[in-house]
């Protein structure tokens, strides 16, 4: 990004780091926002996992972090809601829905498509911006007098409409609300900025059959969140007016302490409907781009072609369109029309098809390829085996008749964390690991990025796999403490188990920031395609320029996944390398592959 390439104005410090339009600088922002808003919700959960763990015992930690909340160092039971509340909000919206898609969208929609810059680079910096605000916000309402919210992340009514409930209801709540409604402009606007970049910008040659799958998928979550984010803003809205202005969107017949509320007519189902319906898209919000992530770093680790390239985009397609048909699976205990519950069932059901033509893509692309085992790929597998273990079990929980049996307790928790949770965790890592050389110019230490992952694995398998089992003896989720219930003496254990594997794995995370932060101002430096990838963001220079390419626009002769190609007589179609980059014109009697 130097001075001379911009030929119109010098920039100072703050043009170029803090309020920069260039969309590689604004990714680097997304993603370092992220990852500091993801150690705030990985420390709430390993303070709440101790109290489950070992609940009713002191911890001086506990006295430090949480002050009042945790008098002689024992938890009070409203924090520890506020906690998994909180916890669970940074780690959904905040890390992976902006940490994730805000920094790869950025990063790559304009260097995979050969464009300058985003649609808008101005709107780009303001997207950042307001997350940025709102983050800022959420963290803030941890330290109001009263608690930060409490009625977990799904913020439900009661607890959620009236001030009054319980601390964690007072302005804490009001905070969370304010902070969430920014944060979804902020989505809006990067996602309406991502759609117009793709379908306008796209460079000479470079056709939607030509676009790599992680544009496909950047591009498919924009149009997720324009559909389904706006409805989230209503419901806000409408709990904001339920709070503060005396109406009855979500309340009905409520009694406080033998005081007859005047709330009439309302219904907290409604909310259920509102919120789940961004609800449940969002979860492919945070899955999609590290699906698309990982089909190009399997691709590229497997020195193959992407198998099904056309299979995928429909795929994701249909994963699409299906996630905003399925909101009601998330209510079979709300008193549902068992009728209802069948068609949501039956719509539940078809989206595992979509699912398992990527899983299958996947490992078929792996089947009999050169593999490359660095970082990036062990990530981009280890997200292969979480999105089956975890889809799994959602076979069962999108099943009425089974939910009802295991709908909220640790089943839940165990099912949801491993298939978007850590999936999309593992796509943000295997990026990080892949694109770090093109956004800081330098390689991650390959071995310390190995430690993370067998650690990171085997210890996330060790925190969700034993929770199907507390789960199906029927453990609820978010109780501070299972003392009273006898029923449950026997699964203390497991929970000690849970606890200390959910403490190693979270170690290893600092085995990560060491990595990232030390490779970025130590770190080897990069060559201009270390992966020996086919698409054009590899052929911008390593050091950044205003607008990517200095002189003209790269243009497109061949889809992104030529790898190891041979002509008819067997040798490479480009002699002694096994890749074929998009900029490459197709050379003589060489078919260009029908995907």
């Amino acid at each position: 990004m130097s001075a001379e390439g911009h030929g119109h104005h010098k920039e100072t410090f703050i043009t170029k780091y803090i309020f920069s339009e260039d969309h590689k600088m604004i990714s680097k922002q997304y993603l370092i926002t992220g990852l500091l808003m993801g150690i705030i919700g990985i420390a709430m959960s390993l303070l709440f996992r101790m109290q489950i763990a070992w609940p009713e015992q002191s911890f001086a930690i506990f006295e430090v972090l949480l002050g009042k909340w945790a008098p002689d160092g024992v938890m009070d039971p409203n924090v520890y809601l506020a906690l998994v509340t909180i916890h669970g909000t940074i780690m959904v919206f905040f890390v992976l829905t902006a940490g994730l898609s805000g920094t790869f969208s950025n990063l790559l929609i304009p260097l995979q498509i050969g464009a300058r810059d985003m649609a808008s680079g101005f709107l780009n910096m303001v997207s950042y911006w307001l997350f940025f605000l709102s983050s800022i916000i959420m963290v803030f309402s941890l330290f109001v007098e009263a608690g930060p919210a409490a009625a977990g992340w799904t913020i439900y009514p009661p607890l959620s409409a009236l001030p009054q409930a319980m601390p964690g209801s007072g302005m804490g709540m009001t905070l969370w609300l304010v902070s969430m409604a920014i944060f979804i402009a902020s989505s809006l606007l990067g996602s309406l900025n991502y759609v117009v970049t793709v379908i306008n910008l796209r460079t000479k040659g470079m056709s939607m059959t030509r676009m790599p799958l992680t544009i496909w998928a950047f591009f498919v979550t924009a149009i997720i969140g324009i559909v389904s984010f706006p409805v989230l803003l209503s419901a806000a809205l409408l709990l904001i007016m339920d709070r503060g202005f005396g109406t009855s969107f979500y309340l009905s017949d409520i009694f406080i302490k033998g005081e007859v509320l005047h709330n009439q007519g309302g219904s907290p189902v409604l909310f259920e409907h509102l919120f789940w319906f961004l609800g449940h898209p969002e979860v492919y919000i945070v899955l999609l781009p590290a699906l698309g992530i990982t089909s190009e770093i399997i691709a590229t680790n497997s020195r193959k072609p992407i198998f099904g390239y056309r299979a995928m985009v429909g795929s994701i397609l249909a994963i699409a369109f299906l996630s905003t048909i399925v909101w009601g699976h998330h209510m079979f205990v709300s008193g549902m029309n068992p009728f209802l519950g069948s068609v949501f069932t039956f719509t539940t059901l078809l989206i595992a098809i979509p699912s398992a033509v990527k899983s299958f893509n996947y490992i078929t692309t792996l089947w009999k390829g050169n593999l490359q085992f660095n970082p990036a790929m062990l990530f981009s597998i280890g997200l292969v085996s979480t999105f089956i273990t975890g889809g799994l079990t959602g076979i069962i929980l999108g099943d009425s008749t089974l939910d009802i049996n295991v709908h909220d307790t640790y089943f839940v928790v165990a099912h949801f964390h491993l298939v978007m949770g850590i999936s999309a965790l593992y796509g943000l890592f295997a990026g990080v690991y892949h694109w770090f050389p093109k956004m800081y110019g330098k390689m991650m230490n390959k071995n310390l990025g190995y430690v993370h992952f067998w650690v990171t694995a085997i210890g996330a398998y060790g925190v969700f796999f034993p929770m199907h089992f507390v789960g199906m003896a029927g453990l609820p989720r978010r109780y501070y403490t299972y003392t009273n219930f006898p029923y449950f003496d026997d699964l203390a254990d497991t929970n000690v188990l849970i606890t200390v594997f959910a403490i190693i794995t979270a170690a290893a995370q600092l085995v990560f920031l060491y990595n990232f932060v030390y490779s970025m101002f130590y770190g080897k430096k990069a060559t201009m395609n270390p992966w020996k990838s086919n698409t054009l963001e590899w052929t911008t220079p390593v050091e950044h320029v205003h607008g990517n390419w200095p002189g003209e626009l790269p243009t497109v002769y061949r889809w992104p996944y030529d790898y190891s190609k041979t002509n008819a007589d067997g040798e490479y179609v480009i002699a002694g390398q096994d890749y074929a980059p998009q900029v490459i014109p197709l050379q003589e009697n060489e078919e260009e592959l029908h995907h």
